[in-house]
């Protein structure tokens, strides 16, 4: 998963990005809100670990922002050094999924991370076989049925196409998808990305007869929508 850490201390950060790191994931460190706003434009995170006490707004400002203008289903954990009860009611009443007070053991930072994105992430997560209308993914042997007829897909067609229909209606960045399937941000053109979202869209047949389809986002990625649901 990719975390984001945003904490105006770079040995937070450092800290926190070495232990999660080491459990799977990939991290980016942000020393102020604005710096991590102007990456959400052009990034997804599954999840975000914020700081309360920030160099150009308060860490709540930032939360209540993240909510209202840019993400609803993104993860949020306060990790803050603020423990008065009243702080902590506010922060969960503002949107946050958990609230952690520093100075914490890398090992309780990790678990409740994981918690929280078990708790997050589509419990279909956890299924086998995965059925999306005239879609059936079934993880073990990656293949995939359309109308109960197989199509044949190459692993990076399968993950992709199952990263983005478990994602229904939100946006994953270039970024994000390179990480996810190719394990690349930076060594992998994005002409790969854009020829391996062609061929799934036409292998696929996605299209409104069959009720789901491709948006590309302009300088940001692409979602898998549901025809004629709002998204």
């Amino acid at each position: 998963m990719r975390i984001a850490i945003v904490d105006d201390d770079e040995g937070v950060i450092e800290f926190a990005a070495a232990a999660l790191s080491a459990a799977g994931h990939a991290c980016a460190g942000f020393r102020n809100g604005a710096a991590l706003l102007a990456a959400l434009r052009r990034q997804t995170f599954d999840l975000i670990l914020l700081d309360w006490n920030l160099p150009d707004s308060s860490g709540m400002e930032l939360l209540r922002s993240i909510r209202e203008a840019v993400s609803r289903s993104t993860a949020i954990i306060m990790l803050t050094s603020r423990s008065d009860k009243d702080d902590i009611a506010a922060a969960l009443h503002a949107g946050a999924d958990d609230y952690v007070v520093k100075p914490e053991s890398s090992s309780v930072i990790v678990a409740r991370v994981q918690a929280v994105l078990r708790r997050a992430m589509p419990s279909a997560a956890q299924e086998r076989v995965l059925q999306f209308g005239p879609y059936s993914f079934d993880r073990l042997t990656e293949r995939v049925l359309v109308k109960e007829e197989e199509v044949a897909l190459s692993a990076k067609e399968f993950q992709l196409a199952l990263t983005l229909f478990e994602n229904m209606h939100r946006a994953l960045s270039r970024s994000y998808l390179l990480e996810t399937i190719w394990q690349s941000s930076a060594d992998l053109s994005t002409r790969t990305l854009d020829m391996h979202v062609s061929r799934i869209r036409t292998k696929l047949k996605l299209t409104p007869e069959n009720g789901y389809r491709i948006v590309a986002i302009s300088g940001y990625g692409y979602r898998i929508e549901r025809f004629g649901a709002e998204g």
